[in-house]
């Protein structure tokens, strides 16, 4: 049905660009407009509803596929997998990957995660699952380069806080409302072990929350080191979420 309603609006839109181009059509269709504005004044009062619907019903599913599509909105900002549009990335991607192969940083000690300081910003963090090898092996060599970058090149520290999310842990930080996650079960990167929470530690302490300015220039640099590595950074989301990235992968 949405294939059928597209091939009308593609019609629609070549009539209006011959009516632009051949001066002979676009007199035709004054012509036919001006007769139809006519006809609408002359129109029955118990037509008019029906002429109405047909409105209705030409224009709702072009104001659906806008919606859809962003809308007032800006786009959904689910980090839904959908791989029909991804990105296996580039030839500079491919250089920065070459050579050896990164190797996880020593786990942080569970008390790092429970600190009031953490507790504010990430309430579940203490429960989450910071397995690498629970990941993509793929994205997670494209992660530890980026934790490596950023060492290297502006001295910030990493950590993971999340990687592999159960459908039901999905389920529980949706159910705490769209501040958290507007992602149900499957509908989330982290389902497919394509996508990681990561923050910065100072002086041996994790530093989450963007209010601080250190992270939060942290957070810019990082995006940036993630999107050259064909990374998509939850920072530029309506809903931004500074500390994710995922990769959106074409599965072979």
């Amino acid at each position: 049905m949405l294939a059928g309603w597209i091939f009308g609006y593609f019609v629609l839109g070549c009539l209006g660009l011959a009516c632009l181009v051949f001066p002979s059509g676009r007199r035709a269709a004054l012509s036919w407009l001006s007769a139809s504005w006519k006809r609408r004044h002359q129109c029955p009062a118990r037509v008019m509803p029906w002429v109405l619907l047909g409105s209705a019903l030409l224009v709702l599913p072009a104001a659906g596929v806008w919606w859809w599509g962003g809308g007032l909105h800006g786009g959904r900002t689910l980090d839904a997998f959908d791989d029909t549009t991804a990105d296996d990335g580039n030839h500079h991607v491919a250089h920065l990957l070459q050579g050896e192969q990164l190797v996880p940083p020593p786990p942080l000690p569970p008390e790092a995660f429970t600190t009031a300081e953490v507790e504010v910003v990430r309430p579940m963090l203490s429960s989450a699952d910071r397995r690498w090898d629970r990941m993509d092996e793929a994205f997670v060599q494209r992660v530890l380069m980026a934790f490596k970058i950023m060492k290297e090149r502006h001295g910030y520290d990493m950590a993971l806080l999340e990687g592999y999310r159960s459908p039901e842990r999905q389920n529980l930080l949706a159910a705490q409302g769209a501040h958290v996650t507007n992602a149900g079960a499957w509908q989330s990167y982290h389902q497919h072990g394509l996508a990681a929470d990561c923050a910065f530690l100072r002086e041996g302490k994790l530093v989450i929350s963007e209010k601080d300015p250190w992270a939060m220039r942290g957070y810019q640099l990082y995006g940036q080191v993630a999107e050259e590595l064909g990374l998509t950074w939850g920072g530029r989301w309506r809903m931004m979420d500074f500390g994710h990235v995922e990769w959106r992968r074409n599965r072979k």
